[in-house]
Parts: C-alpha cells; structure tokens; sequence
C-alpha cells in the first residue's frame, strides 16, 4: 500500500476516534461528576482547554489554530511522496492527532477559532487529555526513534535493509 494510503487511513482512523471519544465525553461527562475507571489511576473527568499541553499558553487558542493548521498542510503536501510505512503511521497519526483537535478550535464554543479543546483522560499527577493527544505524543515518539535510526520518510524498508546489507559486505571485504 502506498504511503499516502496508509497515511490518510491513520489519519482518518485517529481523527474519527477522537471525534467519537470527545462526543461521549461531552453527553456523559460534562456535568462535572468525573468516573474513576481504574481505582485513582485512571478515572475520565471532562475539561475544556484554549492552551496546549500542560496549559500551556491558555487563551491562545488562534496560535494553536495556526499551527495545527500548518502542520495539516505540511502532511497532506509531503504525503505523496512517502515511501516508508513506518513513516506513513507516524504522519498519518499526528495529522489525525492535529485535525482532531484543530476541529474543536474551529468549531467549538465559545466561537468559530476560538473554540475550547474536550479533554476527558485523566492520569494522577498528569494534566487531563485527549486520543487526539495521546496521538500526537505516540507520532512525536515514533519520529523521534525512526529520525534516530536513520530511516527517512522516503526510504523504503526493503531499499534500507539491500544498503545496511551492502555497507556490511563492503566492511567484510575490506578487511
């Protein structure tokens, strides 16, 4: 399956997952009674956020509109030309991640690109967040470890290994 493909279904599946979760935590969550799920290490409590992790930079939503929207494009131009699939889930996951949350800025209350983003997960001694959330940090995870091993967003798996294999042979022969 082409890098596109792969990408664009991450970035649906992440995307629709997060619409889904956010709209069950607005109909059961939002009258301020929070759900322990797992004893006090998982419980859902409903939250409404205009910053970024951490509450970062609150009521500067328009920013993170901006970017959210940079990064949209950034993926969806650079898209066709990826070849890896690990890349692909990476890219698909933070443009699904992006739209997700970039959704409730355009289109939440309090108005249009000001909106409020849902959060709803709640960790102990963690700020409360989203799928669109934890989707970004899994993209950034998964970036960072394929930046460090060196596999570019147009390499191929199969070309990589036939390069390491021939880099090897090389260094055998020489010696």
């Amino acid at each position: 399956m082409r890098g596109r493909v792969i990408c664009y279904l991450v970035a649906l599946l992440a995307l629709m997952t997060d619409i889904a979760t956010k709209s069950w935590a607005v109909a059961s969550l939002s009258n301020g009674q929070p759900r322990q799920v797992v004893g006090s290490l998982l419980k859902f409590q409903y939250a409404r956020n205009s910053g970024a992790a951490f509450s970062m930079a609150t009521g500067s939503t328009w920013i993170f509109t901006l970017i959210a929207s940079f990064v949209a494009i950034g993926i969806i131009v650079i898209a066709g030309r990826i070849n890896s699939r690990a890349w692909a889930v990476a890219l698909g996951l933070l443009l699904g991640g992006s739209l997700g949350n970039l959704s409730d800025r355009i289109f939440r209350s309090p108005g249009y690109f000001r909106g409020l983003v849902v959060d709803w997960i709640e960790l102990p001694h963690w700020p409360i967040f989203n799928i669109a959330d934890s989707v970004i940090v899994t993209a950034a995870c998964l970036i960072a470890l394929l930046s460090i091993r060196g596999i570019g967003y147009r390499d191929e798996v199969g070309h990589r290994q036939a390069k390491v294999r021939e880099q090897l042979n090389n260094r055998e022969s020489s010696e």
